[in-house]
């Protein structure tokens, strides 16, 4: 959770996506109570809205591509509901792999029972051990 915080590249969960828009919404809340000050330091508040826009918007981006859409579909008014509540394709998509690990495929050579001898030792030298 929360790799590549500013790239627009791959795909994220639901959940990574309401913190995000959790995070956006307190840093904002911060940045405007700071900026009605009128001094140095409103315009350096000011300029963070830059990173924490760029920020939002990856995240949205990477959320969209979850859902097999373009990242400018967050543009649309109130697609961010959408963004907080409908599930991503399960699978694999042109935006890269299902973040859950849904629909992915599965080789069973890759798998080891947690209950079958290790591949190691052979049952041969086991028995032999054991007399």
């Amino acid at each position: 959770m929360f790799q590549n915080l500013f790239s627009f590249e791959g795909r994220i969960r639901r959940t990574e996506y309401g913190i995000s828009f959790i995070i956006y919404a307190i840093c904002y809340l911060v940045i405007i109570s700071i900026i009605p000050g009128g001094s140095a330091v409103s315009m350096v508040a000011f300029l963070g809205f830059i990173p924490l826009l760029w920020f939002f918007w990856s995240q949205g981006a990477k959320r969209c591509h979850d859902l097999g859409k373009s990242g400018w579909f967050q543009i649309i008014p109130f697609y961010f509901i959408a963004l907080l509540f409908f599930d991503g394709e399960a699978g694999e998509n042109q935006y890269g792999d299902n973040p859950k690990g849904i629909g992915a495929s599965f080789d069973p050579a890759d798998y080891q029972s947690p209950f079958s001898p290790p591949q190691s030792q052979s049952t041969e030298s086991y028995s032999e051990t054991k007399e």
